[in-house]
């Protein structure tokens, strides 16, 4: 990831030979790696087209018209789209958010405008990763690692349910086998222990981080952790 919340790769799609060499100069100048197309043939016939982390396009392109090429590449996958473009349609921000781009700007442009536009989407991005993201038990420091970074401090209990859901690699864990790690005769009423450990972990992980807890409840079975959890 580049300073600054910029993507790493991005490709700009602009018949305006100008705006595109300093735009991709102003975005180079800031650790981006650039690669420019001048026209939406150009861009298709890549074999690169579809791998780019950020697309900047403009919408009056000879070949493919914009909008076009922005449903073709948001039907391949979720990267940052910005449209800078001096199209005066009535319609056409409705059109270009519509098929999918994240942010419409309006030539001319300053290229620090178009470069806060990229870095507030590139944001957006981040953030919907991290939600998917991994969580990861560090032992040694006895804490949860939540996907964007915050560390959760474990107690003794804590940390001998996470190593269970470690353990189960995103299978059910059983409620006998919690009772045991935990202590527990689980042949004795211990089902409200268990539920009561797994409350108070859930809310020591919620008032620490934003993140929603993968921890569900597998009725008359068990929990279990849907989310990427390895240990360290």
């Amino acid at each position: 990831m580049s300073e600054g919340s910029l993507p790493t790769r991005l490709a700009i799609v602009d018949d305006d030979r100008d705006h595109a060499a300093y735009l991709a100069q102003h975005l180079q100048q800031r650790g981006v790696e650039v690669t420019v197309f001048h026209d939406s043939d150009e861009f298709l016939t890549s074999p690169s087209a579809f791998d780019f982390d950020f697309y900047v396009i403009d919408l009056m392109l000879p070949g493919v018209d914009g909008v076009d090429l922005i449903r073709l590449i948001r039907r391949r996958g979720n990267a940052g789209i910005v449209v800078v473009s001096g199209r005066m349609d009535a319609d056409v921000f409705e059109s270009v958010m519509r098929t999918g781009a994240d942010m419409h700007l309006m030539k001319p442009v300053r290229m620090e405008q178009v470069t806060l536009a990229i870095e507030a989407v590139q944001r957006r991005i981040e953030a919907g990763r991290a939600q998917a993201g991994a969580w990861r038990l560090d032992r040694k420091a006895r804490q949860l690692i939540a996907p964007e970074g915050t560390r959760i401090d474990l107690s003794d209990n804590n940390l001998a349910v996470i190593e269970c859901f470690v353990a189960a690699q995103g299978a059910t864990v059983t409620h006998a086998l919690l009772c045991e790690r935990l202590g527990r005769d689980p042949r004795q009423e211990a089902d409200n222990l268990l539920h009561a450990a797994i409350y108070r972990l859930r809310q020591r992980i919620e008032r620490a981080t934003p993140a929603s807890v993968p921890l569900q409840v597998e009725p008359r079975v068990g929990y279990v952790f849907r989310g990427t959890l390895t240990a360290v």
